[in-house]
């Protein structure tokens, strides 16, 4: 039999059982945040800190070992001879597994656009698990310079999804 806990000011039960394994999905799929809804009740489960530090990609690469070179390599200038210069900005990571999406629906325009400004609590995209979609927030301030995944595309957890320019 399910065990059910009742909330007393308003009369309300929930099964327990039911918690604990949406709970041990969340944990074993490594999903952090989970938004459920129906006609009747609303569920808003989160584990963990309620906001994660902020990932920021440095850009910078080490430097490739080089073999000695000629004396006529010498006179070439030393800008001409520096690596391309790193990715602009800092991205936005993935905070779970599961399937992106750019927009709530697919006649929905997307969240944002390459050049969109955006601010901590704005809604960026969607990341599905398990037919749960859960709304990403930029939880940064910047404009938009590059969206790195395809709509559609399976994206793992930390993995890159936008790059921003901070403001």
């Amino acid at each position: 039999m399910a065990k059910s806990v009742e909330n007393e000011e308003k009369g309300e039960s929930f099964d327990l059982d039911k918690f604990r394994k949406l709970l041990q999905l969340m944990e074993k799929f490594d999903v952090s945040e989970v938004n459920l809804q129906n006609e009747d009740e609303s569920w808003k489960i989160r584990r963990g800190p309620r906001y994660a530090a902020p990932t920021f990609t440095q850009g910078f690469a080490p430097a490739p070992m080089m073999q000695a070179a000629p004396a006529a390599a010498a006179s070439v200038p030393a800008a001409a001879a520096a690596a391309p210069a790193a990715p602009v900005g800092i991205t936005i990571n993935a905070p779970a597994v599961g399937t992106f999406y750019t927009a709530a629906s697919p006649e929905d325009p997307p969240f944002v656009s390459v050049g969109s400004v955006v601010k901590a609590d704005t809604v960026i995209c969607i990341i599905e698990a398990m037919k749960v979609f859960n709304q990403i927030q930029a939880e940064k301030s910047g404009r938009v310079l590059e969206i790195l995944v395809e709509n559609g595309d399976a994206v793992g957890f930390n993995q890159p999804l936008f790059r921003i320019e901070p403001l």
